[in-house]
């Protein structure tokens, strides 16, 4: 493979890390806005019925996992084939 198709695998890495730590902070921030409106609200309303409807927060952080373990493995690959090449 040409020199530029490992960096294609490095670029790409770098995105899916910075992508995946965005989606990790923002179901970090929905996970805590979720729990303090229990503390506010006494009659459980939106927990019983579920509006606003809101992404699943655990999944947001589970997804950011995956992508940044994706990218880093992405970014090691592209790092290790550049070093070979």
């Amino acid at each position: 493979m040409p020199q530029g198709d490992y960096l294609i695998l490095i670029v790409l890495g770098g995105v899916f890390v910075v992508l995946g730590v965005a989606a990790f902070l923002w179901g970090r921030r929905e996970e805590k806005s979720y729990y303090d409106a229990l503390s506010r609200r006494p009659d459980l309303r939106e927990f019983v019925e579920h509006t606003p409807n809101r992404p699943e927060p655990r999944a947001l952080k589970l997804g950011g996992w995956i992508s940044i373990a994706i990218g880093v493995i992405m970014l090691v690959v592209g790092g290790v084939l550049q070093l070979w090449g």
